[in-house]
């Protein structure tokens, strides 16, 4: 894979780590990695004196099945945080390389950056909140490493045409790596994966999570999907045992066919009462705009948002003040929660008769 040229050198040389488990293979007496022969109490059989399996087999199956991929083309880890962190510090050279973003958009991509001692590019998002894909390509020089795409954008809401994805997939070919973060496509109807660009370009990768649609953040499970040779190169570096057993049997459940049925159902709900605050939140005293939104919030831009943050929190309701990204002066997140929660934040918002 030429795109693995551009990868540190000094981490496609390394000899990766070894896991015990990993070489245990099939033995029944394990007397090679230092555990505990007795499970602890309150164990219930799940073998939580054993170390997990490196990368679940049953539940990188499951997501291979789930996002219509191939098993090597999966890398399971703690969140999309991981991921993204894993592919910064395989990408990218301390003072010597950079990443591309398109701000406003997710802050960990630039954090990853900067912990590992690479320059954050900027291409702002266009009006709209739009990725501008010319802005973006004339950015790019020969230290870009990755470019981040956030579709539907967090914190804006909205999607990416994958025709744009491509366009940059085409342009960067053999230069850098497309990483395009769908965290929140479930919510997004019949909008398609980029994972339906693999064939045809070995410079994407996707993140995908079971923290939002199927309610997992507390189990910290994501994915990575991209070329074979991308997720071999991640594993060099990733931890010997990222998944704790307990959350690859939760992620199991949730990704059962009754798991999956429940997730949907509740997609539905969580869609139906974005576009009912999407129609009621102008009426509120203050707000200025309402941003049309693709994920499960909405960002709000308000006359006073620190007056609203404060409202909003005397009344027990807390949301995300966004404010500090660029173009969103005074403006807030507002995450999509149970009608009657979101019966409550109008009702603070001084709209008690909307919701009656």
């Amino acid at each position: 894979m030429k795109l693995l040229e551009r990868a540190r050198p000094e981490i496609m040389a390394m000899q990766p780590y070894s896991s015990a488990r990993m070489e245990a293979g099939q033995a029944t007496i394990m007397l090679n990695a230092n555990e505990s022969p007795w499970a602890p109490p309150g164990d219930d059989d799940c073998g939580l004196n054993r170390y997990p399996d490196p990368q679940p087999k049953a539940l990188r199956m499951r997501l291979a099945d789930l996002y219509g991929v191939a098993a090597e083309q999966v890398l399971v880890g703690r969140g999309s945080d991981e991921a993204i962190d894993l592919l910064v510090r395989a990408f990218c050279r301390e003072g010597r390389d950079t990443i591309l973003i398109s701000p406003p958009t997710f802050g960990m991509y630039a954090v990853a950056a900067r912990t590992q001692g690479a320059a954050v590019i900027e291409a702002p998002l266009a009006a709209g909140f739009a990725v501008d894909a010319d802005a973006l390509l004339a950015k790019v020089s020969d230290s870009t490493r990755l470019v981040f795409v956030c579709t539907p954008n967090n914190p804006t809401g909205a999607l990416v045409p994958l025709l744009t994805v491509e366009r940059l997939a085409t342009a960067l070919r053999d230069r850098a790596l497309v990483v395009v973060d769908e965290a929140y496509l479930e919510f997004a109807g019949d909008a398609p994966s980029a994972t339906a660009l693999l064939a045809r370009h070995d410079n994407i990768a996707v993140l995908r999570t079971l923290s939002k649609a199927y309610a997992l953040a507390g189990a910290r499970v994501g994915t990575l999907i991209a070329h074979a040779d991308v997720v071999a190169l991640l594993r060099r570096i990733q931890a010997p045992y990222p998944v704790p057993a307990p959350c690859a049997d939760a992620a199991l459940a949730a990704l059962s066919a009754q798991g999956i049925a429940q997730a949907r159902e509740r997609i539905a709900i969580l869609r139906g009462e974005r576009e009912r605050l999407a129609r009621a939140l102008p009426s509120a005293r203050g707000v200025l705009a309402v941003y049309p939104s693709t994920a499960n919030f909405l960002c709000v831009r308000f006359a006073d948002a620190q007056a609203a943050y404060r409202a909003l929190l005397a009344a027990g309701i807390v949301v995300r003040d966004v404010g500090r990204y660029p173009q969103l002066a005074d403006c807030l997140r507002v995450t999509i929660g149970t009608p009657q929660e979101n019966a409550a934040l109008l009702g603070a918002l001084g709209l008690r008769e909307a919701v009656a």
